[in-house]
């Protein structure tokens, strides 16, 4: 291993080089997000002189820390080490340095909702492999998270905190600035850039199609399992800052005292609100991203498309059994009987979807399922349709983003299912990850030692990376992939044997017509 020096914009950073891929971590890009700058806008990281190193991971945001659940997969292999209110950093991986190389960049934004994560928790985020197989600049981002990142304080303390509410989102535009002003100086063009992310990762990349400052700052999007139609509005936004503050003891005209509150006292209220709110993970209160009219002028895809998406292709699906993940942690989950099902399937759903499922829209679910899966239990009835919500919101917003402009827009389903934890996972939440950065290698906690998983990973990795650089993701290892339209809905099938599949699943899929 060797080491490497890059002037960025800021600074020299000396990162390392190993195996032809010279890595930089902990990069700086703005300035600590503490104190008076609390809520604020982000600013740019401040110089320094000398050479900085950038050989480790930086530090995390402030979040929940959450508590292993009996019975689910332990994920978060690197875990959320240190955290800091001075977080802005991000990480690059590259093969060429300063080389004039023009290699497509390749931004990505972490899962957790809005409230949890890093760019480095999971060691599936590594982007060495990613950028070894198609000589493109990786790079991974944090940024402020839960309320640090998301409390809308415009309608308690005026227009200087008009854009509280999206304080992690312009966090994430400073960061496409500056790999705008620096993917040159690690053989990067500033010219070719694509956001992906998968879960809140997706959502993020969906909101940044609707943010005018991050117009221009990237010229492709990913959509993982992630689809993001509506933010929150002003009015439940507000409500739940007034519900922080009630969680603190802090009274509405003394407001501004939040900037003097440790970070962890807050994380804590967080994780308070949101227990309290019965989220299916602590801390999920409905602190994200809000339609200020500034910063976010508008729903990014509801009821259609924003105009600021014209123009950017967009590649989006889901997994077969997304909701595996979370509902293996529920006591008796695998032997569910009919009426238990029924209740999680009610609470679940409303969960999500508030007033807009009915007793009778639940009821028309059901029955189409059980029609397309004669042989389902009531745990598979579960899993199917609430993992099918999300394939549905995907599904919405790409028949938006294609019929509001001639940007081409592909769709997905992964359907492979992990031999790991006895098959249990099937196609679950977060399980095309390794796959899409190639860090197959290795017989990985989530993806088993299956023999699969080398060419999976090389049919996946391929096609964003192709996507990447040209807009396309077709390359040789697949069949031709068509774009997406309402009339055929070509969708890419990702298993062992990959193949087009029209419509796949169409009676479910209208079944759900009126209900989301």
């Amino acid at each position: 291993m060797s080491e490497a020096i890059v002037l960025t914009t800021a600074g020299n950073v000396r990162g390392e080089t190993a195996n032809g891929v010279h890595s930089f971590k902990g990069v700086p890009y703005g300035a600590t997000t503490g104190g008076v700058a609390r809520f604020m806008p982000p600013k740019p990281a401040a110089k320094w002189d000398g050479v900085r190193e950038a050989t480790a991971y930086g530090p995390a945001a402030f979040q929940v820390r959450t508590p292993r659940v009996e019975g689910a997969p332990i994920l978060m292999e690197a875990g959320i080490g240190e955290m800091s209110e001075d977080c802005l950093v991000l990480n690059v991986w590259s093969r060429g340095l300063g080389d004039g190389g023009k290699r497509p960049v390749m931004v990505w934004l972490h899962g957790g909702g809005m409230f949890l994560g890093s760019g480095d928790h999971l060691a599936m985020y590594d982007g060495a492999s990613l950028t070894r197989r198609g000589d493109v600049v990786v790079v991974s981002v944090n940024h402020r998270l839960g309320i640090l990142g998301y409390l809308h304080l415009g309608g308690l303390l005026g227009e200087a905190y008009a854009t509280s509410g999206n304080a992690g989102m312009l966090d994430l535009v400073l960061a496409l600035e500056w790999v705008r002003d620096n993917a040159e100086a690690f053989g990067g063009d500033p010219g070719n850039v694509t956001i992906f992310g998968e879960s809140g990762g997706g959502m993020k990349v969906s909101i940044l199609l609707a943010m005018p400052a991050a117009k221009g700052l990237f010229h492709r999007a990913i959509v993982e399992s992630g689809p993001g139609l509506q933010c929150l509005t002003p009015e439940v936004a507000t409500r739940s800052a007034r519900e922080l503050l009630a969680e603190l003891g802090i009274d509405e005209s003394r407001a501004a005292d939040l900037h003097d509150v440790p970070a962890d006292r807050i994380v804590e209220a967080q994780d308070a609100l949101g227990k309290r709110g019965g989220s299916l993970l602590a801390g999920g209160a409905n602190f994200s991203p809000v339609v200020d009219g500034l910063s976010v002028p508008a729903h990014p895809f509801d009821p259609v498309a924003s105009p600021l998406a014209a123009g950017v292709p967009l590649l989006i699906g889901t997994n077969k059994d997304e909701m595996t993940l979370f509902l293996m942690a529920i006591p008796g989950y695998r032997s569910m009987d009919e009426a238990a099902m029924r209740e999680r399937l009610k609470a679940m759903l409303t969960m999500r979807l508030g007033d807009q499922i009915s007793a009778d829209g639940m009821e028309g679910l059901i029955s189409a399922y059980r029609r397309t899966r004669p042989e389902a239990t009531p745990t598979d009835l579960l899993v199917a349709i609430t993992s099918d919500r999300m394939r549905m919101g995907s599904i919405r917003l790409a028949e938006r983003k294609a019929a509001a402009s001639t940007a081409p827009v592909f769709m997905y389903l992964f359907t492979w299912e992990s031999p790991a934890f006895g098959g249990l996972m099937k196609s679950c939440h977060i399980l095309e990850m390794p796959f899409v950065f190639d860090n197959v290698a290795e017989p990985y906690m989530l993806i088993g030692d299956s023999p699969e998983r080398h060419e999976l990973g090389a049919r996946m990795s391929g096609a964003w990376i192709s996507f990447a650089r040209h807009g396309d993701p077709n390359h040789e290892g697949l069949p031709r992939w068509p774009t997406y339209d309402p009339e055929k809905r070509a969708t890419m099938i990702f298993n062992s044997q990959c193949r087009i599949e029209n419509d796949p699943a169409a009676e479910e899929r209208l079944a759900w017509s009126g209900v989301m």
